[in-house]
């Protein structure tokens, strides 16, 4: 048994999403005052009185919408609600008791699982406010003000009230965060939802979907990752960077500076792109392992060997990817994807012995020689590895601005020859004598 898992649910525009980022101590669920604006669940991790849990916030549940959407929400909050301990029922006291809170409250006195009712948005914090929501059959109504975070404290305690004892795997860490990013409709949420073997997350035709960046749990071989599936990038002049959609771009390349390896999804039926590159190439900056999701295969009858070969030349930066063919929609090569990830990731934990390292420098030295300019030649000492994830790699030489970009490309090269460095950066820092 792992963490507790905390679900909150309720209608549009309940505060919902406030009360959850207010809670995990940070803006992780987008908050605009548009309805609707979270649709698929976002998992964050939070802890009150010594005790760990995830908190899930959803989309709002609106039987009247005619939100093309809200039948994908209602899904998402339904697997939200049987995956919970405890579900959070929020409710908006300046609107009162809704018909909508009436039919969400008839679903949740039939479940098993714990409801902790929350009347939201009581500024004044008059406990005779919440006199009308008794009539939910829900319990207590507990009093909150999330914009004024008067009342957290108490709904807290009432929560965790409700936890199962603690299990020591709550107190696991350093569980592996994959990225899936790629442009929008390229069929990141699908493969998604086909290695986790059910419907997690919204999938549509319509471009632009998936907003936040959804964090899921997943098993896979007896060992616990997380997914993490993101809104798709568009070019980013055509984004406002203060519009709900700008912050998702911010919050993908967010996801992807704190993942511990990526899954760059393109479109086999689709040419490659500027913005795929772009994506491509954002990933290799931040340093990140990477594998390249070509998917889609089972609408393209074209010649694989000519994805290939644009592949080399637009990735020219990053030759070091590994390609994966698969279909979401038709499972082919699945299989193949959580392996040849996690090959991408080993590899950028690898560390090399410095014996090895100072080895494998001498060989490239003595093919090629470091250059020389303004007649003063450059020497490399000796080098060491600094760190992984990515391999980072110290050379100490006597100058360091005589190493050039060129050079580092050779030895890269000539190292990635050595040792299984495929799907992962390697980075050199260069260092002058008088840095040692």
């Amino acid at each position: 048994m792992g963490k507790p898992i905390v679900a909150v649910v309720g209608r549009p525009n309940v505060g919902k999403s406030t009360f959850f980022n207010k809670i995990c101590g940070k803006r992780i669920s987008i908050v605009d005052d548009v309805p609707g604006v979270t649709r698929d669940r976002i998992y964050g991790d939070a802890e009150w009185a010594g005790r760990s849990f995830t908190l899930i916030d959803t989309g709002g549940l609106d039987p009247k919408s005619e939100d093309v959407f809200q039948k994908e929400i209602a899904i998402q909050a339904q697997v939200a609600m049987e995956l919970a301990n405890v579900i959070v029922m929020l409710v908006d006291g300046k609107a009162g008791v809704t018909l909508a809170d009436e039919m969400l409250a008839k679903k949740l006195r039939a479940s098993k699982t714990p409801v902790v009712l929350v009347v939201n948005k009581l500024d004044r914090f008059d406990t005779s406010d919440t006199y009308d929501f008794y009539a939910l059959g829900l319990g207590m109504p507990m009093p909150l003000s999330c914009e004024q975070s008067k009342g957290i404290g108490d709904v807290l305690d009432e929560i965790v009230s409700h936890f199962p004892p603690k299990s020591e795997a709550e107190d696991e860490d350093g569980t592996i965060k994959i990225a899936v990013v790629g442009r929008p409709n390229v069929g990141k949420s699908s493969i998604i939802n086909r290695l986790l073997g059910q419907k997690r997350l919204v999938v549509s035709d319509v471009e632009g979907t998936t907003r936040d960046a959804v964090m899921t749990p997943f098993r896979f071989n007896k060992k616990t990752y997380y997914l993490v599936d993101t809104a798709g990038l568009r070019r980013q002049r055509g984004v406002e960077k203060e519009s709900v959609e700008g912050y998702s771009v911010l919050r993908t390349m967010k996801a992807i500076d704190t993942a511990d390896v990526v899954i760059i999804v393109f479109a086999a039926d689709q040419k490659l792109t500027e913005q795929d590159v772009r994506i491509a190439g954002y990933v290799h900056e931040a340093g990140k392992p990477s594998v390249i999701a070509i998917n889609k295969v089972d609408l393209y009858e074209g010649d694989r060997n000519e994805i290939i070969k644009n592949l080399d030349k637009d990735l020219a930066f990053m030759d070091y990817y590994l390609p994966v063919f698969i279909s979401a929609l038709k499972g082919t090569r699945l299989g193949d994807l959580m392996p040849t990830v996690l090959k991408a990731y080993e590899n950028s934990c690898k560390r090399i012995k410095t014996g090895q390292l100072n080895e494998m420098l001498s060989d490239a030295l003595l093919s090629f020689e470091p250059p020389a300019k303004g007649g003063r030649k450059a020497k490399i000492k000796y080098i060491t590895e600094a760190s992984t994830n990515p391999p980072t790699f110290v050379l100490f030489t006597n100058d360091a601005k005589l190493i050039n970009f060129s050079y580092l490309r050779y030895l890269e090269n000539r190292f990635r020859e050595r040792v299984d460095f495929s799907g992962t950066p390697i980075k050199f820092i260069v260092k002058s004598k008088e840095e040692e």
